[in-house]
């Protein structure tokens, strides 16, 4: 079989959780008694905005001290030694994470679909910030001062980012990588009946099957740190 010239890689919690970012529904879908949908919606943050900041201000401090494990970098290499493996090759990858731990091993090429806990969106001008510190004070927008910043994240109920930009990767994408991911969340989980509809290899890398295993051509079971590394290095030890 030939080797594919574009590869479309989805990544999910996880990836993350090996190093030690929580799953977004861990101790059964609530924080501090609050359903993850309380503090995860439009209309949650009209109603309680201080529960919102508090949750996401929790969350985005505790990223920042965690750091990429083995899974991401070995992402990062084949998104770097790919294109002169195969001529022309790409690697894109498309992450439901929040956290910026792909960027930080050394990809370049991702699409972060669901939003990034390191960044702020003000509401009054649309203009979107780096942030690292908390937002529980309405500190003011950098770009116009009004004191309407909230988490760059997209809520449930709204639309995931760069869907454009995934489905443009994904119409030449000749192989579908799902890593880490649980096949519950869409327009996300759809992905791999796409691939499957314009003839693309499909592979599922995941600690256990997912809810949509059975749309993969193959799926190899384990940890993201050991399951991973060992397919990007199969990848570059094949031939064409």
């Amino acid at each position: 079989m030939a080797l594919p010239q574009h590869i479309v890689i989805l990544t999910g919690a996880g990836i993350s959780a090996e190093s030690g970012i929580d799953t977004f529904r861990d101790g059964g879908g609530l924080w501090e008694q609050h359903r993850v949908e309380d503090v995860a919606t439009p209309e949650a943050f009209e109603r309680a905005p201080d529960l919102v900041l508090r949750f996401y201000d929790m969350r985005r401090a505790a990223i920042q001290e965690r750091h990429p494990n083995a899974a991401h970098h070995w992402l990062a290499r084949l998104e770097r030694e790919w294109p002169a493996h195969v001529a022309g090759g790409s690697v894109t990858v498309v992450t439901q994470n929040v956290d910026d731990l792909h960027l930080r091993a050394g990809s370049q090429a991702v699409i972060a679909m669901h939003g990034q806990h390191l960044s702020a969106w003000c509401t009054t001008c649309d203009a979107r910030h780096r942030w690292t510190g908390p937002l529980i004070d309405r500190p003011p927008c950098p770009s116009c001062e009004a004191r309407a910043l909230r988490p760059d994240i997209v809520w449930f109920g709204e639309v995931p980012y760069e869907m454009d930009a995934i489905m443009a990767a994904m119409d030449r994408a000749d192989l579908f990588v799902s890593i880490g991911t649980s096949g519950a969340v869409y327009p996300a989980a759809g992905l791999v009946r796409l691939a499957r509809e314009i003839g693309a290899e499909t592979l599922e890398l995941n600690l256990e099957r997912s809810q949509g295993s059975a749309w993969f051509d193959e799926t190899r079971l384990g940890r993201a740190t050991e399951v991973v590394p060992a397919w990007v290095d199969e990848m570059l030890k094949r031939k064409e």
